[in-house]
């Protein structure tokens, strides 16, 4: 999948964290928007299961925010939050496979059916005897 660069925003601000004077006078910190709602370079699929899987990182506008400080230069930064967007992109390309209902296996059956039994008798030991 192919965005074009001109649908990102970028915004900086100085990092948090160690780093001395450096982190105090540049601003190395990225913020990366997105609108997902209005793009039209992926499909309505990917971008259905993009929001459910990554509601945290979309808002009610449908703008995706990615953050990025870990680098010390703003170029390495805001290739970061290019990369971590391909990363979510990729994971939701492809549709999840959909689960086959199976039936439980007889031993399973009678595992559970045994546990059971016993449980029930570790409760019925513990009522008084009346004499």
């Amino acid at each position: 999948m192919e965005i074009p660069d001109k649908e990102f925003n970028f915004t900086f601000a100085r990092s948090s964290g160690a780093g001395g004077q450096n982190i105090n006078k540049v601003n190395t910190k990225v913020t990366m928007t997105w609108d997902i709602s209005s793009t039209k370079s992926i499909s309505s699929f990917v971008k259905e299961r993009f929001i459910a899987k990554y509601s945290t990182a979309v808002n009610t506008e449908g703008i995706v925010q990615i953050i990025s400080q870990k680098h010390r230069s703003q170029p390495r930064n805001i290739s970061d939050c290019i990369e971590k967007l391909h990363a979510m992109l990729e994971q939701v390309a492809k549709p999840p496979k959909k689960r086959i209902n199976t039936k439980p296996t007889k031993s399973s059956i009678r595992k559970r059916i045994t546990t059971k039994k016993n449980k029930g008798d570790i409760k019925k030991n513990r009522k008084k005897v009346d004499y």
